[in-house]
């Protein structure tokens, strides 16, 4: 396919980048370190630590990783923590010990995490005491050895350390009862002897992280991504945003969780690399809080996914809030949908950019260039060293504007499935990534995700796309949040379902079906309608359609 999108970069966008252009995450941290010793770099329930002060505690768990547990090059080490300061520390520090990071959802039940543990061999963890109960159940018929706990107020220090960790567990009975013996507390790794460490020798080629994707398709799987993925994944992110973003003056706002690879990359490790202020929010679910907590900064950027936008703009507050300073909103991880990019264009004066990426890619495949006006519904250009195709289902490429399955190809995509290699053989073929999305492209090489493939919706042989439909739903302004579904027909073979958080408590079913009728062919409208006062959603806030169905 033709690189139509390289004519439409905007001015000073790469073409490509070099995919090693440090030698390891490592050199890149070492870097960061360095140049912006001084300046803050994560800020936590009131707490803020300087890159200088990162380094220190992240050499600290490196060096007891590397002297204490006596962990190696490679060893997997298991990290299961919302967004605190512990969360970053403890990540680099066990990329900093030479170890890979399984990046483990807190929220996990028993099963999911026994598999996790199971699936990726980790011989340690580093757990919120929080979720410590749910491993201990798991713990029996896993290889886990270590067990490092962690409670909230652990890095706040002296009083607030104390007072914090007091509250959660005993007037707030955050904390279940829990029986691990032989854990042993996060103050042992912090204050190990940083001199210690030693630093390993790591290339490209190996792995920095197995991050697990797949849990809502049958059971999850381990990506690997190796130094190599995410260093070029990071200059493309740079190819992208070098004119956008300015080093060592950046503020994000980081409500994502970081064991998500979304927030991981696009902040943790993207805007350490600018030197940037990672605000992390513990519990973004808590909007009037969240609301608040941004108040208090003057934020420059911020991430999310659409129902976290959506949240924020229906909390009271929010509008009010100072936007001067906000120059970047990224939305990826489901799709935006055209009402709340143009409201939130509207209420904060700045574009909401929406990108696309897979874990499986590290994760950045497009974005929408930052010259562009507003929303335009697509998922923008491919990254800088990214080449797509859209084939179809005997693997042919398919002609501009029809839709087909989105393929990928660059240094950022992953190797393969942890010990999956029939996973691997069926989605990875001579480089190229079949990534289960459908999209078509346009003249501009700007991209369209018409939906994932096995969402698909099948009304009497015509192809109905849910996120077309959810994006007419939301259109309507007694609407709050929609998910759309095939349920069986006797006579269509399916027929659409959409599930619907109501805004406007008066709202019917009849309102939203005249509502699609204006906007939607015959077959596409809606034919049940049910409401519910949530929907269920992943712990990054991505709908979960399969739930409903």
């Amino acid at each position: 396919m033709e690189k139509i999108w390289l004519k439409r970069y905007p001015e000073g966008m790469p073409e490509t980048i070099d995919p090693e252009h440090y030698n390891s995450l490592l050199e890149l941290f070492d870097n960061s370190f360095r140049e912006f010793a001084q300046l803050p770099a994560y800020s936590n329930m009131g707490k803020t630590m300087t890159y200088q002060q990162v380094d220190e505690a992240t050499k600290a768990v490196a060096s007891y990783i590397q002297n204490t547990l006596k962990l190696g090059k490679g060893d997997k080490v298991a990290v299961m923590m919302p967004n605190l300061l512990q969360t970053p520390v403890t990540i680099l520090g066990v990329l900093r010990a030479g170890c890979t990071v399984v990046n483990v959802n807190p929220l996990y039940t028993v099963r999911e995490l026994e598999h996790q543990l199971n699936d990726s061999e980790a011989k340690a963890i580093f757990i919120l005491a929080n979720f410590a109960h749910t491993l201990e159940k798991a713990l029996p018929t896993t290889g886990v050895k270590h067990i490092v706990v962690t409670q909230i107020g652990d890095m706040l220090g002296g009083v607030k350390k104390h007072l914090v960790n007091f509250v959660v567990k005993k007037l707030k009975k955050m904390v279940p009862d829990y029986s691990l013996p032989n854990a042993i507390p996060f103050a042992n790794a912090i204050s190990a002897d940083p001199n210690q460490y030693k630093v390993p020798e790591i290339s490209l080629t190996d792995l920095a992280f197995l991050q697990y994707t797949g849990g809502t398709t049958g059971v999850s799987k381990g990506a690997m991504l190796t130094h190599g993925n995410m260093v070029a994944n990071l200059e493309q992110v740079s190819g992208c945003l070098d004119k956008v973003l300015d080093k060592g003056r950046e503020v994000v706002i980081t409500a994502l969780p970081l064991y998500h690879i979304f927030a991981l990359t696009a902040n943790c490790l993207t805007f350490m690399k600018y030197g940037g202020h990672n605000i992390l929010i513990t519990n973004p679910r808590d909007m009037p809080g969240f609301v608040k907590e941004l108040a208090k900064y003057p934020f420059t950027a911020i991430t999310g996914v659409n129902t976290l936008f959506n949240g924020l703009l229906n909390t009271p507050g929010f509008s009010e809030l100072d936007f001067s300073t906000l120059k970047m909103s990224l939305g990826g991880g489901m799709a935006v949908q055209r009402p709340v990019a143009e409201r939130w264009q509207k209420v904060t004066q700045s574009k909401l950019m929406e990108g696309y990426g897979l874990t499986e890619c590290a994760p950045l495949v497009t974005i929408c260039p930052w010259d562009l006006d507003g929303y335009n519904g697509s998922i923008g250009l491919p990254a800088p060293s990214t080449e797509l195709k859209v084939i179809n289902d005997q693997g042919e490429e398919v002609p501009k504007g029809e839709p087909g399955e989105l393929c990928v190809k660059g240094p950022q995509v992953m190797a393969g499935y942890y010990n999956r290699p029939d996973a691997t053989a069926e989605c990875l073929q001579d480089g190229w990534f079949a990534t289960g999305d459908i999209a078509i492209y346009d003249d501009e090489g700007f991209f369209y995700i018409v939906d994932r493939k096995k969402d698909m919706i099948l009304v009497s042989g015509f192809n109905v796309f849910p996120n077309e439909i959810e994006e007419v739903v939301a259109m309507h302004d007694g609407v709050l949040e929609v998910a759309a579904v095939g349920v069986p027909h006797d006579v269509s073979g399916e027929q659409v379902k959409v599930f619907v958080v109501r805004k406007d408590p008066s709202l019917t079913e009849k309102d939203i079906i005249k509502h699609c009728r204006d906007k939607l062919t015959n077959y596409k409208v809606p034919k049940l309608v049910e409401f519910r006062d949530e929907l269920p959603k992943t712990n990054v806030g991505k709908i979960l359609r399969r739930a409903l169905k």
